[in-house]
Formats: structure tokens, C-alpha cells, sequence
């Protein structure tokens, strides 16, 4: 099969793949070496500066021993299968980036003939690369579930990132929809990764030049909407592995019903808007220190679609709001729809010189179709008359929705991202993280 027929077929299979992102790795261009890392990052995203980055992203081979029903590469899916030898994969990631057609590597697989020999394919791989053609950007690189920890390790010193996709939240779900795969063989690897990584890092203080291990940390890839599991048990999980392996991000990938098995749900559209919602929940878990169990409860285990998960938790602890911008603490105004770290940082600095009106938040980049129910500036309430959560709901409700209600001042965003389920507000806290 010619080397362009086998990028086709490999290049569509890995587009399910979505946990791929900013590197996170700083490794500088040396003299004699080809390509270099930064900061700024290595995918088909937005990098932190604004500019579009790119990957060749593939996977080695979609032949796979497993027959997951949620699989597009199953093994009883009739679909065109391909495989890469070590040399191909070198070859097309040094051409293409010479002629700047990316910046990296993203590096899958299918599980062929066994784990450890789809292990070794990889590690090769990657080893070829730094090692005779010295590459020296960025590589994502999967670690196969099942696989020796010899040969994990080896190649966590050639990668900048690795994952371990975890896919099925539960092992309900695994036993339902992919019962050749095991728990303890997903959960091995991210733990000795883990591990590995402090020790590279402990090695580093003591070593100036000691070899790194996944400098750039690993991720990992829930998928959505398969299995019956909830908002709350998936948001549970992710706070466990955020806390337990010190993972660097949990993606979550909207189910795409690519066949049809009587174990799985039967779906018009994949559910994005569920999707985006964890998104932005996971947000709140790294950065505005909430816990899953206050997000979601078992009695609200999953997301209102309608609204994002800060501003329905504030209507569900409306007795906190309103409350008052100049004397509020800095986690407090992190619980206000609207209010952003970087815009609680802004407020906190600003409010030194002297007290903060309703126009000075909106100088400020507060959302205040959101906020302004749940604050007070020098006293001033500039929401609704009540405090009715039902009524409050119902009037940002009507704010989303209306098209010409849109603030004085606040940017069109250029970008569209399902645009035609998401409103305004969700699109662009989709884009910067501000809830």
C-alpha cells in the first residue's frame, strides 16, 4: 500500500482522539538538531499567545486484537486497515515538518497482535526520531494499556506527553462495551508514569543534566455519553485522577455512534452540549477550587444543559449571594457567574485605589449579563428586584437567548464552536475558561 493511501486511512482513524494539546514542554532548538518545543505548545488548538498550532496526528495501525463496541476500529468493523513501519512515521514527520506543515507529533495506536509488540512499534518509532534524525519537537505518544513498564519507560524518554486513555468511566461500562479490557491494565500505567515523572523531577534537583520523563506530564480521554453514567460519577473520576495521578488534563469526547450494538444508546447527534458542560465543570475543579460533590450531587448527578455549571451551582446556594465586589475575598468572587480568575485578580488589584462601580467591572472584562444578580457594588444591587432563584434563571435565561441584548462594549467572538447549540456566553467560555 503506498505511504499516502496508508496517511488517509491512519489520519481519519485518529480524529476520535481528542486528547491532544499545548505541550507544555520547553525544550530550546539546538545546533545540529531539527525542530524545537515551546511553551506555547503543539496542537490543533489555540496556543496561549493566540496563534494556531499543528500536529501530525495518526495512529501507527487501525488493525486492533479488540472489538470495543464503540469503536470505529474494532476489530469486526469492516473499514480499511493500514499499518506504518517505524521508518514511515520518521520520514513523514521530518518532511512535513521541514516543509512546515507541523510542528510535532501525536503518535497512536490500535492494539496490533498484542500490547508489548505495539509498544516496542512506538518506542521505535520515536527512538528513530530523536536518536538518528534528531528531532527535537514536540511528541504525544500513547502508552498502550497492558504494556511492560520497561518499555513505557523507554518511551517516556523519548516523549514530551503520553496519555493512557481510561475511555469508559466505569467498570460497568467496561464490561458492557469492551470486555477485553481491563481496569488494572489502564490504571497501571498512569500510576507508574506518575511515578516516573517525580522521580525525573527529583533526579533533576539533584542532577543538573539527568534525562526527563514526560517533562510535559500526561492526559487522559473519557468518553461521553456511551454508557449510562452520570455528569457526577464522570466529574467524580476526574477529580480522583487530577488528584491521584496529577494528570494535566482529562479530555472528554462527545460519543460518536459510528455503529450500531445492542449495548449501546441509540442517538440522533453526538451530545456536544454535555460535553462542553464538563468542560467547563473540569475548569471549575483546577482552577476555581471546587470540588466534584459541590458541582453535582445524587440528587442532581447531572448538568442543567441550559445553563453552565457555576452559574447553576450559584442559583442552588443562592443564601451566599448577593455579595458585595469591594470587600469580597478573592475564592468568593471566584464563586460569581460572570467573575473569572483573571477578572478576580483585576478586581483585587484594582479596588486599591479606590471603590468599584457597576462601569468599572465593565472596564474590567466582567460578564455582567451574568454577575450582575449575584453582586453589589457599594451597596447598589443591579439585578432583578428578587433574589428567586427560579426568577433569576428565567431572566439570564431571556439574556442568553436575546440576541440584542448584547452588552455595550462587549467583542463579537470570532470564533464559532457548535454554535448553532451553545449561546454566546458558552462559546466564549468555551474559548478563555472565564465562568
Amino acid at each position: 500500500m503506498e505511504i499516502l493511501n496508508k496517511l488517509k486511512i491512519l489520519s481519519d482513524a485518529a480524529k476520535y482522539d481528542v486528547s491532544c494539546s499545548s505541550s507544555g514542554s520547553n525544550r530550546k532548538g539546538k545546533k545540529g538538531e531539527v525542530g524545537s518545543t515551546s511553551q506555547s505548545g503543539i496542537c490543533h488548538s489555540w496556543a496561549d499567545d493566540g496563534r494556531c498550532i499543528s500536529l501530525l496526528k495518526v495512529l501507527f495501525t487501525n488493525h486492533c486484537i479488540y472489538d470495543c463496541a464503540y469503536c470505529v476500529n474494532r476489530a469486526s468493523n469492516d473499514v480499511p486497515r493500514a499499518i506504518f513501519t517505524p521508518d514511515e512515521v520518521v520520514n513523514l514527520t521530518i518532511n512535513f515538518y521541514k516543509r512546515n506543515y507541523i510542528e510535532g507529533l501525536f503518535l497512536s495506536s490500535a492494539v496490533y497482535k498484542n500490547p508489548n509488540y505495539t509498544m516496542e512499534l512506538l518506542t521505535s518509532t520515536v527512538k528513530k526520531l530523536r536518536e538518528e534524525h534528531r528531532f527535537n519537537g514536540y511528541i504525544h505518544l500513547k502508552a498502550i494499556p497492558g504494556a511492560d513498564k520497561v518499555l513505557i519507560e523507554k518511551a517516556g524518554m523519548y516523549a514530551d506527553r503520553m496519555s493512557v486513555n481510561i475511555e469508559l468511566p466505569s467498570d460497568e461500562g467496561l464490561k458492557l462495551l469492551a470486555p477485553q479490557k481491563k481496569k488494572d491494565a489502564i490504571i497501571k500505567p498512569m500510576n507508574f508514569i506518575n511515578s516516573r515523572i517525580h522521580q525525573s523531577l527529583e533526579e533533576k534537583q539533584k542532577y543538573k543534566y539527568s534525562q526527563s520523563f514526560v517533562p510535559a506530564g500526561q492526559t487522559t480521554q473519557l468518553i461521553v455519553g456511551a454508557t449510562k453514567d452520570s455528569d457526577l460519577k464522570i466529574l467524580r473520576l476526574s477529580e480522583a485522577l487530577y488528584k491521584g495521578f496529577k494528570l494535566k488534563r482529562v479530555y472528554y469526547s462527545a460519543f460518536i455512534p459510528v455503529s450500531t450494538h445492542p449495548n449501546l444508546p441509540v442517538l440522533a447527534s453526538p451530545p456536544l452540549v454535555r460535553e462542553n458542560r464538563l468542560y467547563q465543570a473540569d475548569w471549575l475543579l483546577r482552577f476555581y477550587g471546587y470540588s466534584a460533590a459541590e458541582i453535582l450531587d445524587d440528587e442532581k448527578p447531572d448538568f442543567d444543559l441550559a445553563l453552565d455549571p457555576k452559574c447553576d451551582w450559584a442559583l442552588r446556594n443562592i443564601n451566599m449571594f448577593p455579595v458585595e465586589i469591594n470587600k469580597a475575598e478573592y475564592y468568593l468572587l471566584l464563586r460569581v457567574p460572570g467573575i473569572g480568575v483573571k477578572s478576580a485578580r483585576r478586581i483585587i488589584a484594582a479596588r486599591k485605589f479606590g471603590a468599584l462601580n457597576f462601569e468599572d467591572l465593565r472596564k474590567l472584562g466582567i460578564v455582567l449579563k451574568r454577575a450582575r444578580y449575584f453582586i453589589t457594588c457599594n451597596g447598589k444591587h443591579y439585578g432583578i428586584k428578587s433574589m428567586d432563584s427560579s426568577a433569576i434563571r428565567n431572566s439570564i435565561l431571556f439574556s442568553l437567548d436575546n440576541k440584542n441584548s448584547r452588552e455595550v462594549g462587549e467583542q463579537l467572538s470570532m470564533f464559532s464552536i457548535y454554535p448553532q447549540l451553545l449561546p454566546a456566553n458558552d462559546i466564549i467560555s468555551t474559548i478563555t475558561g472565564e465562568l
